[in-house]
């Protein structure tokens, strides 16, 4: 079995990730390949259906790191479904106030850490019967902190049991900021979001994790973020055309003015 990620935090270890927002197995299967710890499956942003994110878990778990899942919303049945698919974390948006972290931790894990319904099927064809009894010491369970309401009862929800680490969403909290949305770093107002995040987690052993890319992933390493996405599927996809088609381009160019 793939060690749990939380396993790694514990001792302080950095994890870089890829984010798959296209649908289909071969895109993740690449990007899962590619050298990353993990790689998650955007279902709230993303433009996969169920069946399909099921086939981009097995491709994931195929290339042999960890399957990430960020759930539509912080609702128990997607919550127990992905998890049933594969899924060894659960990533869920807008989780504002202490009782809705709470919530998320019983979707997530069995009885009596929480009220998980038994029906591992897909899962339980990948692990066997080893599955249920590790589930709850393998699965991490990772509230998004991205509004005002949540950063305020932050150090409550880093307390909650059950929770593994906090992920930061950077363009809705900037929103949430009043602030463009973005990497805002060098505003007040966002560098003491960022600070206080870390500081909670921190201070009850747990880690922080944040959507990111290549240019600013080392200054959140340097901040204490020990779960990163370095990029998306999407972005990557167009800056490597648009790279491909310039230098293309250019080169043409260059012969012409030679001929």
């Amino acid at each position: 079995m793939i060690e749990p990620l939380k396993a790694r935090w514990a001792r302080d270890e950095l994890t870089l990730g890829a984010w798959c927002m296209i649908p289909g197995s071969l895109t993740a299967e690449i990007l899962a390949k590619s050298g990353f710890d993990w790689a998650l499956v955007d279902m709230q942003h993303g433009c996969m259906g169920y069946e399909t994110a099921v086939e981009m878990i097995r491709a994931i778990d195929l290339a042999g790191i960890t399957p990430i899942v960020r759930v539509p919303w912080n609702e128990p049945g997607i919550v127990g479904r992905m998890l049933d698919a594969g899924a060894m974390g659960i990533v869920a948006p807008m989780v504002n106030s202490v009782d809705e972290a709470k919530r998320l931790v019983e979707a997530c894990l069995y009885p009596p850490a929480g009220r998980r319904s038994l029906g591992p099927v897909r899962v339980g064809a990948r692990d066997g019967m080893g599955y249920v009894p590790s589930a709850n010491s393998r699965i991490a369970v990772i509230p998004m902190i991205e509004t005002v309401e949540a950063l305020a009862v932050v150090e409550d929800i880093a307390a909650v049991p059950g929770v593994d680490a906090l992920f930061v969403g950077p363009f809705d909290l900037s929103f949430s900021l009043g602030l463009p949305p973005g990497d805002n770093d060098g505003k007040p107002a966002f560098d003491a979001a960022i600070t206080r995040i870390n500081a909670a987690a921190r201070a009850r052993g747990i880690a922080t994790a944040v959507l990111s890319n290549p240019t600013v992933a080392p200054l959140r390493a340097a901040q204490g973020f020990r779960m990163i996405s370095v990029l998306t599927d999407n972005v990557a996809l167009g800056a490597a055309a648009q790279g491909a088609l310039a230098a293309t381009r250019a080169g043409i160019a260059k012969e012409n003015s030679n001929a």
